[in-house]
């Protein structure tokens, strides 16, 4: 509910992307990523080659940020280190890199718990017929768990991240 009031009281906001200011645009040719790593802490989101960060993104997260995510429904963004393993063009999101969790140790602690572990966690645009909001959705958790980042960002990301990069989230 305090979500659905936010976005529909800030419908009047309209903005472009929401890059980190100090965001490395993607030039012609662009370098390999090889690591993914988000810092929930941050609210960020870096692109590594060779270990080097060659470019970041202010993300959102789930209304519940802080800690591991336990289960389905908790509104928060897993932590650990996982693949990614597919691209959805077509989600109710402006595009979608989907994460592999659950991997085999979220199943066993949620087992452990007697719950399910949820799924479907993705790093994605905006939720469609919502792009205008960009900046100022940057900057409140606004998603389900995921990882969410302005339009113009996801493009970027979408671009120069292959399906099968690791990634890393950090606390």
């Amino acid at each position: 509910m305090r979500r659905a009031l936010v976005l529909a009281a800030c419908l009047f906001v309209v903005s472009a992307g929401a890059a980190d200011e100090a965001a490395t645009p993607a030039a012609a040719s662009t370098p390999i990523v090889d690591l993914v790593r988000v810092v929930k802490s941050e609210r960020r989101l870096y692109l590594l080659s060779g270990g080097q960060v060659i470019a970041r993104y202010r993300i959102a997260l789930g209304p519940h940020p802080l800690g591991p995510k336990l289960q389905q429904g908790d509104g928060r963004t897993p932590e650990g280190r996982y693949v990614l393993d597919a691209k959805k063009a077509d989600s109710d999101y402006y595009k979608a890199i989907h994460i592999s969790y659950p991997n085999a140790d979220d199943l066993a602690r949620a087992r452990a718990r007697g719950v399910k572990p949820g799924e479907a966690i993705m790093i994605h645009g905006q939720r469609n017929g919502y792009a205008s909001l960009g900046i100022f959705l940057q900057r409140t958790d606004w998603t389900n768990g995921c990882i969410g980042l302005a339009n113009a960002d996801m493009d970027e990301v979408w671009n120069r991240v292959a399906v099968g990069t690791p990634i890393e989230l950090l606390p």
